[in-house]
Formats: structure tokens, sequence, C-alpha cells
């Protein structure tokens, strides 16, 4: 591995600690601040798919929090088609949303507000170029289980 993945990789995981330290202080779970931010970056209503594939979490993990926001009065699911739905917010869950959701995008805004705009600018077409690479490369990939030889012929 060389010095400048190990760096890629502890920067993605310290980040993600971030976020998640950030949704404990905030007093959700981190499955519920992605629903809270997915639908208040929308407005007050967010397509479930969406949810799903922009935070890249399974939609058991999704539902089990969606739940849990529903049983809190927070969010309701309505029907968007014959086979979608969306979430939205209730009143309680944007009193919730402004305790939580709306925070973090305001400190995430006065970082890049912080920037120039070339480096933000910069920040964003970089990751996107890597994260087309990522996707285009990991799809080529081989499934491979236990037992199962690599190209070099080990397992």
């Amino acid at each position: 591995m060389s010095r400048e993945l190990r760096r890629f990789n502890q920067l993605i995981g310290e980040t993600d600690r971030l976020y998640h330290e950030a949704a404990v202080r905030l007093g959700v779970s981190d499955s519920e601040m992605n629903i809270l931010y997915a639908v208040c970056g929308e407005g007050e209503r967010c397509p479930l798919r969406q949810i799903c594939r922009q935070y890249g979490v399974s939609k058991q993990t999704v539902n089990s929090a969606l739940r849990k926001l529903e049983a809190a009065g927070m969010i309701y699911l309505e029907s968007s088609g014959p086979r979608s739905k969306d979430v939205c917010l209730t009143q309680r869950g944007r009193e919730l949303a402004r305790r939580t959701a709306i925070p973090l995008m305001e400190v995430e805004n006065e970082i890049f507000a912080g920037w120039e705009p070339g480096e933000v600018e910069q920040y964003l077409r970089l990751t996107q170029r890597y994260l087309d690479a990522f996707r285009e490369k990991a799809s080529r990939l081989e499934r491979r289980g236990p037992g199962k030889a690599g190209p070099e012929g080990s397992s």
C-alpha cells in the first residue's frame, strides 16, 4: 500500500468518524442523520431510493432508522409512484432537522466559504474524478470467495 493510499484511507476514516461524532453530539444515529440531511437537502421530502443511493447504506439500515423516526412522529412515507416512496418531514421532524441536519450543513458551508472558489472547484473535480475511476475499475473486480485462487494462484 502506498503512503498516499494510507493517508487517503486515514482521511476518509477520520472524516467518517467526525460525522459520526457530530451525529452522536446532536442526539441522532448516523442513519437518522443521513435521512434528515437528505430530506433537508431536497427541501422537505426526498425519494427513499435517493437516500440509500446517496449515502451508500442498505435499504434494511435505512428502513430501521425510518421506522424509528416514523414512530417518533418525525417523518412519514408518501407514495410517489407505483414502486417508490418519498420520505417527508412532519412539523416535529422539521424541528429535529433544525437542531441536527441544518447545523451540520451550516458547518460544511462555513468550511467551503473559507476556501478560495478555485480550491472548492478543484476539490470537487478531483473527488469526482476519483469516484468515477473507482466506480469503473471496481465494476471489473471479480468475485472471489474463500479458497478461490487470485491472479497469482494464491487463495
